[in-house]
């Protein structure tokens, strides 16, 4: 074994030689600003980045196939892509199938919209706006940015853990005050995207003032849901000050233009995102009265009372409140519950405790014991817990499906009847009612006199208790006076 003096020297010589490197060549210039700066990433490693990124992306969310609203982005993210400042790069535009409000992008040119996004842009300016944002940060290098100073921070911070034997004792305090220190830089990172988006969508001829607009509809849905964020807490700008900032960008990126010529294009995207999904799709699974559903695979099973629960096409996931458990289904790999249990544990490099054979509801299955020991410390120096897993591998419909309960061994005794019951509660799915039930999606209606916008939805018949959230979606408040012909948003099946 080496000493502490030769350790601590090849430590800092490395440390040295990352520093060299990182100054010698991670100078590049910014395609938007012009300046020189700090990146330890270059464009191709930028591009390898994203493809490996995007299978991940598109197994977590699925693509939501729509063959119009695709051929939609893709026209404008390839035409906005062509007019950018970075144009060069190949775009890769995709609509994800998840019901969350949400766009972004990720390194080498993907840009990502959800159906949830899609569903409460009112018009295809709105949708204009924030393609420009997404491509913004693109062309701005921004997760590149983002990446080099964590690396650089890390670097320097490592050096002086090295150096210093009191520095070691700080060192995850420093480690924190870094992340804090970047804080700032991903709001101005939002900021920039922001200008980037009013200028890309003007360029391609939309009213910038409609993504403004869509930071109102941002900011309503945060308090509907109750989460939303103080300014100076968030990386992102507080979407009430980005109304302001953003029609302040619009007012002056106009001053010259023919603003009559601006395109806002309401009802045409109205119109083409008539029979959109709206919410969660009950054909991918549901949950009801703590029994989750899967109509197209034809199982059910119970998801413990009082637990939280995730789904996704890759998984579904349960957990308690507090956190200290964790209950997981997914697709297991093989096509024996054997050979799906040997992949798990070679996976995940796991001990196994114990393994027998067994039947859930009439199908054969493999129920495991198995336990994850950390080969490392934590962060605080301690030894990191023993994860305890109870696995059952389950052959049924062509597929091995894996329901594994984990938690740390000091809570795994309080929660293994929790593991043991939801897995045996396994069964396939006979009720036609679950079987075929459908998701809402996005109607469109037209007005046939002038009313507000609460009486056209009382005239669709839609719940009163779901007035304010179609207000929302449509972008409006429920009194504002619609003309005659106006098109408006509804939910049906």
């Amino acid at each position: 074994m080496k000493s502490n003096f030769s350790i601590f020297s090849s430590l800092r010589l490395m440390s040295l030689l990352v520093a060299v490197t990182m100054l010698t060549n991670s100078c590049m210039r910014n395609p938007v600003t012009g300046k020189r700066e700090l990146s330890l990433l270059s464009e191709s490693q930028e591009q390898a980045m994203g493809d490996e990124y995007d299978p991940q992306v598109v197994a977590q969310y699925g693509v939501y196939n729509d063959n119009t609203i695709q051929k939609f982005i893709d026209e404008h993210g390839q035409r906005m892509a062509k007019i950018s400042h970075r144009a060069h790069l190949t775009y890769d535009f995709k609509i994800l199938d998840s019901p969350v409000v949400n766009a972004f992008a990720v390194p080498g040119g993907y840009v990502y919209f959800t159906r949830g996004i899609m569903a409460h842009f009112s018009n295809e300016a709105e949708f204009a706006g924030v393609l420009g944002h997404e491509i913004g940060h693109i062309t701005a290098r921004h997760s590149a940015k983002q990446y080099s100073k964590q690396m650089a921070a890390q670097v320097l911070l490592i050096g002086g853990m090295i150096a210093s034997e009191k520095f070691r004792q700080y060192g995850n305090l420093a480690m924190q005050g870094a992340g804090l220190l970047f804080l700032k830089f991903s709001r101005d990172a939002e900021s920039e995207s922001d200008k980037l988006g009013v200028e890309y969508s003007t360029a391609i001829g939309y009213d910038a003032h409609e993504m403004a607009n869509f930071f109102n509809t941002i900011s309503r849905l945060s308090a509907a849901s109750g989460q939303s964020i103080p300014d100076f807490l968030s990386t992102h700008p507080n979407p009430d000050n980005r109304f302001v900032k953003v029609n302040q960008m619009a007012d002056d990126i106009q001053k010259n233009l023919n603003k009559a010529s601006l395109k806002v294009e309401r009802d045409p995207y109205l119109r083409m995102i008539d029979g959109l999904i709206y919410g969660e799709d009950p054909r991918q699974g549901f949950v009801e009265n703590s029994v989750f559903y899967h109509p197209e695979l034809l199982f059910q099973f119970n998801v413990p009372t009082g637990w939280q629960y995730q789904n996704s096409p890759a998984q579904f996931q349960m957990a308690p409140e507090s956190g200290k458990a964790l209950i997981q289904l997914s697709l297991g790999q093989g096509a024996s519950a054997s050979a799906a249990k040997s992949a798990f544990i070679q996976n995940y490099k796991l001990t196994e405790v114990s393994a027998q054979n067994t039947t859930v509801n009439g199908f054969p299955a493999l129920k495991v014991v198995a336990d994850q020991v950390p080969d490392q410390q934590q962060s605080n120096g301690q030894a990191a817990p023993t994860i305890r897993i109870l696995g059952y591998f389950i052959e049924y419909g062509g597929k091995v499906y894996q329901l594994l309960g984990m938690a740390e061994m000091a809570d795994y005794a309080a929660h293994e009847t929790y593991f043991n019951s939801t897995a045996t509660s396994f069964k396939k799915l006979t009720d036609s009612n679950k079987i075929n039930r459908q998701p809402e999606r996005v109607r469109i209606r037209t007005i046939n006199k002038g009313m507000t916008l609460q009486q056209a939805l009382a005239s669709f018949n839609m719940p009163t208790n779901r007035l304010e959230e179609l207000a929302i979606l449509n972008g409006m408040e429920l009194t504002d006076q619609l003309p005659s012909g106006t098109l408006v948003k509804t939910i049906g099946k």
